[in-house]
């Protein structure tokens, strides 16, 4: 009976917190938002062969992956979960990317396995795959763990058992709105670190782990390799394996870089007047001579009823489908600072809410609307 009442829990906890996620956050400056999450830490090793210690491999191939962005990509913000030794909880991990805003949230691992012949590098978006026996339930079930360091983590986790494979049920109620975005971002991952770092290809696989279930944007989470495995131990411990890893982590990122940034000057799909106010919708502000900035709060499946309560707390509330999600705005302005105060009020209620920016019918980065809309003043 205590299972089925914490199974509805979880459940419950998982719908809402579909109905509030976000995407295509940018801090105010404009930049794309990356969270790296080197895996485990402080009193958490993680996987150990001997003396080598899973936190330490995570950590350094993360650090050197960041430093690689953080030189070559400008407009890209490096937040990092932690850069030394520290332990730190799995729901904080995902609320320092909540938090920022992030566009992006990378996790890396190290596996290991009872069979010291597994090798390979694989990567994980958050899921369920059919065989809930194999290899990915066993890794998921090793990495969530981690929670029973923390105290009172019963608290943050809605009832998950990290000891009990039937909590996995969580995630088969977890449609994740960004399920697009993780996979082309683990595709070019997997593909570079196969490529560039000529690792065995375990593939791309779905998982139910914590850390990608609490974040609230794409996301994944990579297996560099075994440390059980002596010879890939080895490997990953040594610099040039660091380096090789880190390389190949970094080329992924920069790739999906290009790829978001071309998405995001795609034309987005004109959206439709809600309630009795006519609002303007992306198709009317192409005929506007500067950007117009809003706030984007919600995001459901399906759209809201005319007369629901929701679209009438704020002005100007209208939305857009992309992907099949409906994506709610309110306030229309090429005031950046007035469209700041709006999203104060709103994440009153909506503590994710962000502004975008749309101009000539697509929607372009919040740091080129400021910059077009500076040049008109």
């Amino acid at each position: 009976m205590n299972k089925i009442k914490n199974t509805m829990t979880v459940i419950i906890a998982v719908f809402c917190l579909m109905t509030t996620m976000q995407a295509g956050a940018v801090d105010k400056e404009g930049k794309f938002v990356l969270v790296i999450d080197p895996g485990h830490g402080g009193k958490d090793p993680g996987a150990v062969n001997g003396k080598n210690q899973e936190k330490t491999i995570n950590l350094k191939v993360a650090l050197k992956m960041g430093k690689l962005i953080e030189d070559n990509c400008k407009d890209v913000k490096v937040i990092y979960t932690r850069k030394t030794d520290v332990f730190v909880e799995l729901y904080k991990r995902a609320d320092i990317a909540n938090k920022a805003g992030a566009d992006m949230f990378i996790s890396v691992h190290t596996n290991s396995s009872k069979n010291k012949s597994a090798n390979g590098a694989e990567t994980y978006l958050l899921g369920v795959e059919d065989n809930r026996t194999s290899a990915n339930l066993n890794a998921a079930l090793e990495e969530n763990k981690a929670i029973l360091l923390e105290n009172d983590y019963q608290a943050h986790y809605e009832g998950y058992d990290p000891n009990s494979p039937e909590s996995m049920i969580i995630f088969e109620f977890m449609q994740n709105e960004f399920q697009k975005e993780s996979l082309k971002m683990a595709q070019f991952n997997q593909n570079q670190m196969v490529k560039g770092a000529k690792r065995p290809d375990r593939g791309v696989h779905q998982a139910g782990y914590l850390v990608l279930w609490k974040s609230a944007m794409p996301s994944i989470l990579i297996e560099l390799g075994f440390i059980s495995n002596n010879a890939e131990c080895q490997y990953l411990v040594s610099q040039k394996g660091v380096d090789e890893m880190g390389q190949s982590l970094y080329k992924a990122f920069k790739e999906y870089l290009e790829y978001h940034n071309k998405q995001t000057n795609k034309a987005v799909p004109t959206s439709q007047a809600i309630g009795n106010k006519q609002t303007n919708t992306p198709k009317e502000a192409s005929q506007e001579s500067l950007p117009v900035y809003k706030v984007q709060f919600m995001s459901l499946k399906t759209p809201l009823k005319k007369n629901d309560s929701r679209l009438k707390a704020y002005e100007n509330v209208d939305y857009y489908t992309e992907n099949g999600i409906c994506k709610y705005t309110c306030g229309d302005t090429t005031d950046y600072d007035a469209i700041l105060n709006t999203k104060k009020e709103v994440q009153k209620k909506y503590k994710d809410a962000f502004v975008i920016a749309v101009y000539n019918g697509k929607r372009i980065s919040v740091k080129e609307a400021r910059q077009i809309n500076s040049k008109n003043k």
